[in-house]
């Protein structure tokens, strides 16, 4: 197959970004979890897309909820189980989940099948937009020198 050019990208060639920007000792719950930035790749600057691979016994994110952001879920392969203030739903293949954006219930994906699950990840992105973590000392902030994890009181985690 010949080299594709944008606006047709071939997401093998994207940068697999492994890992979380979470502080610790948060970012080691997440396991191996892999991203691969296509929306970005693709020059996209109001919507994000990831390609995003959840090894067996990862988690996508810690439970969160967006004030403005809105986030949408399309899962390729394996399963994964959503887990939501409601409870957990496992999605398959074809499955989908939908975020609207200030609705706070608190969602993140578990992988607690024996193989690796991907799926899409789209969310809008607005400026301004805070993130959440009911379960966790965690709020993510932005004091325009860029993203950063707090406690819940205003202090850094520092590293």
């Amino acid at each position: 197959m010949s080299r594709l050019e944008l606006p047709a990208l071939d997401p093998t060639t994207v940068t697999e970004k492994r890992g979380s920007g979470y502080p610790e000792p948060f970012r080691s719950r997440m396991g191996d979890r892999v991203k691969r930035r296509l929306g970005d790749a693709c020059g996209l600057t109001k919507f994000g897309v990831n390609l995003v691979t959840l090894a067996a016994g990862a988690q996508s994110a810690l439970r969160h909820w967006h004030t403005l952001e809105d986030e949408f879920v399309y899962v390729l392969a394996g399963e994964v189980t959503l887990v939501t203030d409601a409870g957990e739903q496992t999605l398959g293949p074809g499955m989908c989940a939908g975020y609207p954006a200030g609705k706070r219930d608190a969602h993140h994906f578990l992988n607690r099948g024996n193989v690796p699950a991907s799926y899409l990840e789209i969310g809008s992105r607005i400026e301004g937009d805070k993130c959440f973590y009911p379960d966790d000392d965690l709020v993510w902030c932005d004091d325009g020198n860029g993203e950063y994890g707090a406690h819940r009181d205003g202090r850094r985690y520092t590293e």
